[in-house]
């Protein structure tokens, strides 16, 4: 028998680092249980587009009669938090005003918001951030 070359012995040394590093993550992610809030279970690359129909208010009206004020959907692979009432809406402002206010201002907020006069930038206008 021939000794494993150093091209072998290499090979197994990152394939054995990887596996490491991929068991302790998961476990990681395992005890690490985060709390979101409630909400569909989303398809794999989709998420949960194919809920939100051609009138997007009343889908998520009709998906916060079921999951509650407060839901999580993904569109595509970006998490989405909606929120569907006064209260939960002016909760979540007091106590994490200042993330929705260091959002930087895009080209997609400048023509889908009116030049950034929409509700969704209020918040910043008012802050000045």
């Amino acid at each position: 028998m021939e000794a494993p070359s150093w091209a072998v012995l290499a090979f197994t040394w990152l394939a054995s680092i990887a596996l490491f590093h991929y068991l302790t993550t998961t476990l990681h992610r395992r005890l690490r249980k985060q709390k979101y809030p409630p909400g569909p279970k989303p398809w794999p690359i989709i998420g949960n587009l194919n809920l939100v129909g051609s009138n997007p208010h009343q889908s998520f009206h009709h998906l916060s009669k079921k999951y509650g004020d407060i839901m999580q959907l993904k569109f595509g692979s970006f998490p989405v938090v909606v929120v569907s009432s006064p209260e939960m809406a002016r909760e979540i402002l007091q106590t994490h005003g200042e993330t929705f206010a260091s959002r930087p201002a895009t080209a997609a907020g400048k023509y889908t918001s009116y030049n950034y006069s929409d509700m969704t930038w209020l918040l910043t206008e008012i802050t000045g951030v």
